[in-house]
């Protein structure tokens, strides 16, 4: 009698293949947008993840400075950094933070839904976010990615 064989699968550098997607962060909540990237990056959405491997795709997010937030976080959120000086802790809205630096909302809410590890840092490179419409990987033919939120 054959018994099926449960074996679990791990996926090699040359099998992996990845694609490009093009999101528009327009109206979209940060939180969820950034939960959808984070899977599609670190590639939990194909049969063959493999969790100590980069298997993801590549995401291009464009109009990063049109996102959402909800009920009161525009001016309650707040962004720590800290300068290496002592008592040199530096608070940011995220009101203030959408007018110098708009990429940085998308780009930090997806980094803290990756593995804090040399993966997630690999895996982060995946992503790539602008503001406006136009981006420098035209050439790449990414796909356009919508989600169902």
């Amino acid at each position: 009698m054959t018994t099926p064989s449960y074996k679990t699968i791990s996926v090699k550098p040359s099998q992996i293949s990845k694609e490009w997607f093009v999101v528009d962060a327009k109206d979209m909540v940060l939180g969820r947008l950034a939960s959808k990237i984070a899977h599609i990056i670190r590639g939990k959405h194909k049969t063959y993840f493999t969790p100590h491997m980069d298997c993801g795709d590549r995401i291009v997010v464009i109009n990063a400075e049109k996102v959402r937030l909800t009920g009161k976080k525009w001016k309650q959120k707040q962004y720590i950094r800290h300068t290496g000086y002592p008592g040199g802790q530096r608070f940011i809205s995220a009101e203030k933070l959408l007018e110098r630096k708009p990429a940085d909302l998308v780009e930090k809410a997806v980094k803290g839904m990756l593995p804090k590890n040399r993966l997630g840092r690999l895996i982060y490179k995946n992503m790539s976010v602008y503001c406006g419409e136009v981006h420098p990987h035209v050439a790449q033919k990414p796909k356009p990615l919508t989600f169902k939120f």
